[in-house]
């Protein structure tokens, strides 16, 4: 029987704000970038700041790297049409209340914005989809590089480098196994499983620090209950999709009854008209396709 793990997004709010769990975080985020990730701390900002409706439908923790990069993880659960929108907001707040009043341009920190969502965002059967902004020349086609001056003054080497990089991983997109280190992560984001062969960057550390039967008697009964809302949410959501699909199924029904009595209406007038002009009954029936029966009792 497969061991137990915690839910990625319960394991964000209780376990891995913890310092001794940085490691976990940190492999999960060098694996998904392709660099080794160094958490220096945790940090509160008003887009990761949350209401009491919020904390069952996302959760987000943002981390700022030891080369003060920083990382906004978010979890969401529901489906939300804006998301993308969201996406943007929470970066662009970011950009400006890490900028201290007075500061230059250049001291806008390095931002990379990971979305990890369990609805159907957007139209793409991948699950992993990234955006980085580059400048392309809309004749020639190269693309826009920095100068040897801005290279050296900002310490970066493209004009990627300097804006916000956006990942999104539609999680629920990935079927079957594990083959690689980043799908470890993926495969556990969306099984809430780590295999014993898993060796991917944090999953040593992640085997044993997300397992449920690791939690306190305390920790238990507070993830059985988060469990329980989950279930909840998800039976609910389904009753309010099956209740929409229903409805919209009777309209059309309704829709076609109601054509299929109007045409049998104008079939009707139609066959009392050719009566009163004297057409027999076949060639009625062949005009209007009523049967014999209906055109008689006209």
């Amino acid at each position: 029987m497969p061991t137990k793990h915690i839910r990625f997004d319960w394991a964000i709010k209780k376990l891995l704000r913890n310092k001794a769990n940085y490691v976990v975080l940190e492999g999960f985020l060098s694996e998904l970038l392709h660099q080794d990730i160094t958490i220096k701390t945790l940090l509160e900002s008003e887009s990761n700041q949350q209401t009491q409706e919020d904390k069952s439908n996302r959760v987000d923790i943002l981390a700022e790297t030891a080369n003060s990069e920083l990382i906004l993880i978010e979890v969401q659960n529901n489906s939300q049409l804006d998301y993308f929108h969201r996406m943007l907001y929470g970066v662009s707040q970011l950009v400006t209340e890490y900028l201290e009043q007075g500061q230059e341009y250049g001291e806008i920190r390095k931002i990379y914005s990971v979305n990890i969502v369990y609805f159907n965002l957007g139209k793409g059967d991948d699950y992993i989809y990234r955006l980085n902004s580059e400048f392309t020349g809309v004749n020639t086609g190269d693309t826009l590089e920095l100068s040897l001056a801005q290279e050296r003054k900002f310490k970066v080497k493209k004009i990627a480098d300097i804006f916000p990089e956006y990942y999104l991983l539609k999680v629920r997109n990935f079927k079957g196994t594990a083959e690689t280190t980043l799908q470890e992560w993926i495969y556990f984001l969306r099984n809430s499983e780590i295999k014993d062969e898993f060796a991917a960057k944090g999953m040593v550390e992640a085997k044993e620090t997300l397992r449920v039967n690791n939690l306190s008697d305390k920790e238990r009964a507070a993830y059985n209950r988060y469990m329980d809302n989950k279930s909840y949410e998800a039976s609910i959501l389904s009753t309010q999709e099956f209740e929409a699909q229903w409805q919209i199924e009777q309209m059309e029904e309704a829709k076609i009854k109601a054509r299929e009595e109007g045409s049998q209406q104008t079939r009707i007038a139609i066959a009392r008209s050719c009566k009163q002009q004297g057409l027999d009954t076949e060639t009625i029936m062949a005009i209007t396709q009523l049967s014999r029966e209906d055109i008689e009792a006209l």
